[in-house]
């Protein structure tokens, strides 16, 4: 029993290294995620490209420390992509073929890193992105990877919010809402409220318009069904 003992202390202080060592990465990529999130959504326009490019300076120095971490990968393709929105056309291509190749990276080094977050970030560009031959934009594949997502956590905001806007874009009102519900019923994150929190307003007002837009859709097509559905 004593050696059992011995030895159980000796395996916890062998593996302290590494949960501090994990610990310490989470906490950088929150840190990553908060500034990226102050940039995305406070910081005027003509500012972004700047604070961009120092963001991925910052990151780079993180990856000097842990090299080949799907987690800061991810990151790394999130600020890439976002940043091809503030620069010239021929720019903002090669961006949006470098965050692919980065999140393709992410998925092979490990698929449920930040709780799919590299699927959810690459389903959203397939659908955002221009199709074929200007890019490689491709709705097939954005349902796939967003899809997977779900499956690896359900139970995130970014998961449910970007499936529903792709639902909108199909023009599948009526199934987008109840994504966007699920989004908006999903707490935020103590880590990451502030961006979380932007998430969740954009899911209420997207759910509100997919809810008028489908009302609209109804009426048109069905005013008898529609009347006697909202009579009640």
């Amino acid at each position: 029993m004593k050696q059992i003992s011995t030895l159980l202390i000796l395996l916890a202080l062998n593996s302290m290294p590494v949960l501090v060592k994990a610990n310490e990465l989470e906490l950088a990529v929150q840190k990553i995620e908060f500034q990226w999130a102050h940039i995305h959504y406070s910081v005027a326009k003509e500012q972004q490209p700047g604070a961009y490019k120092q963001l991925l300076a910052n990151l780079k120095s993180v990856q000097a420390q842990y090299p080949n971490k799907a987690e800061l990968i991810i990151q790394q393709a999130i600020i890439v992509a976002s940043n091809a929105e503030n620069i010239s056309p021929l720019k903002a291509l090669s961006a949006i073929h470098q965050a692919r190749d980065l999140l393709l990276q992410a998925i092979e080094l490990d698929p449920n890193a930040s709780e799919g977050a590299a699927f959810v970030t690459l389903g959203s560009l397939y659908y955002m992105v221009p199709s074929w031959p200007i890019a490689y934009g491709d709705n097939d594949k954005a349902q796939k990877m967003l899809k997977k997502a779900l499956v690896i956590n359900p139970n995130t905001i970014d998961a449910n919010y970007f499936y529903g806007d792709f639902l909108v874009m199909q023009g599948r009102q009526k199934e987008a809402v109840a994504y966007f519900k699920r989004a908006l019923a999903i707490p935020a994150r103590t880590t990451q409220v502030f961006a979380d929190n932007q998430l969740h307003a954009q899911a209420q007002a997207q759910a509100q318009q997919a809810i008028m837009d489908n009302s609209q859709l109804v009426a048109v097509n069905k005013p008898i069904l529609f009347t006697a559905a909202y009579a009640k």
